[in-house]
């Protein structure tokens, strides 16, 4: 049997709008979210009665919400795309594919890009293609153009990202719907940062869903140069003093401010507002900053020390601003990115 195994990630990272990102993964067993995907590939007999040769079973976090149909489920279909771009038509031999989800869905913490990095690896394991981590990039962000989330998700750790070809077409779903060449290469590169070991990531997830598409139609279409200024001379600092020793957290803190996505998209998080305003560094020893994971509505922390207290501060502004379940978890950064091995 074959074991995908994928992280979640955080991106945006403050100042870092469609640049920066971090590969995650849980501390302990015990958490509730393992912040992963993981994909079990095994061999059926040949002959087997599977629709389209692919049998899914899906677990974990949302597993109700996802198809079982190998022409719908997301992993799957881009599975199917990479295989037709390289002359395969479907899955040339039955298989059952058991999807292990542990990425809450539509929170900001790349369960989207975690499935495209499994589909193109899927594909690539199905197909024998042998593609290289880069060239699978290329694949993913077809499909997926968010270089920050699909960049942490497949090469782990903390990456700096930036796109050098819009890779057409322009919807994921035209990508997967036809059968089309080989994507270009290099259509990204991407960077990656050390990060000091002592930086841990508190996540502040709520029990409600906020899509992608939704908190990006909330931005504006142009900015003012004042502000696209604030954002990169920002964003220049904030990867050099995350990696330093000893962490500055007042430098930080500050590099961490944003003017480009954050304040467009308070509205969609109650209590956020407040959080930036209020759960400071000088108050809370150990806090570095804090920021929206992704598109939210997941608020990510940056802290070395302090991690309950820091999350007990957030949970209860967002709690008397919204009546909701949240949960919360630190978790560290993941290395390794996507892998794939015998198990």
């Amino acid at each position: 049997m074959k074991r995908i195994r994928v992280p979640g990630s955080t991106a945006n990272l403050g100042p870092g709008f469609d640049v920066l990102g971090l590969a995650l993964k849980a501390t302990s067993a015990s958490h509730k979210f393992s912040v992963r995907l993981e994909l079990h590939i095994e061999q059926l007999p040949q002959g087997s009665s599977v629709p389209g040769n692919c049998e899914i079973i899906c677990k974990g976090e949302g597993a109700g919400t996802f198809s079982t149909a190998c022409d719908e489920n997301l992993v799957t279909k881009v599975a199917l795309y990479v295989l037709r771009s390289h002359g395969i038509r479907g899955f040339p031999s039955p298989v059952r594919i058991t999807m292990i989800s542990g990425i809450p869905s539509c929170r900001g913490l790349g369960s989207s890009a975690a499935a495209v990095v499994a589909g193109v690896m899927l594909g690539n394991e199905i197909g024998q293609l042998n593609l290289s981590k880069d060239r699978m990039f290329d694949y993913c962000l077809v499909v997926e153009r968010h270089p920050d989330n699909v960049g942490a998700a497949c090469h782990g750790g903390f990456i700096g990202a930036f796109m050098k070809l819009q890779a057409p077409p322009s919807e994921p779903s035209e990508t997967l719907s036809k059968s089309l060449d080989e994507p270009p290469k290099d259509i990204a590169s991407y960077h990656q940062f050390p990060l000091n070991t002592d930086v841990k990531m508190v996540v502040i997830i709520p029990d409600f869903h906020l899509a992608t598409t939704d908190a990006r139609g909330r931005l504006p279409q142009t900015y003012s140069l004042e502000d696209a200024v604030f954002n990169a001379q920002r964003c220049s600092l904030l990867p050099g003093l995350l990696g330093e020793t000893p962490l500055n957290p007042a430098k930080i803190s500050e590099a961490m401010r944003d003017r480009l996505h954050q304040p467009y998209r308070m509205a969609l998080i109650p209590g956020f507002e407040e959080v930036l305003q209020t759960v400071k560094h000088e108050v809370y020893p150990g806090l570095l900053g804090v920021c929206l994971s992704g598109a939210g509505p997941s608020i990510l922390a940056l802290a070395t020390s302090n991690f309950e207290q820091i999350a007990e501060a957030i949970y209860a502004i967002l709690r008397e601003a919204q009546d909701i379940r949240y949960d919360w978890q630190v978790l560290e950064v993941d290395h390794d990115g996507a892998t794939c091995c015998d198990v």
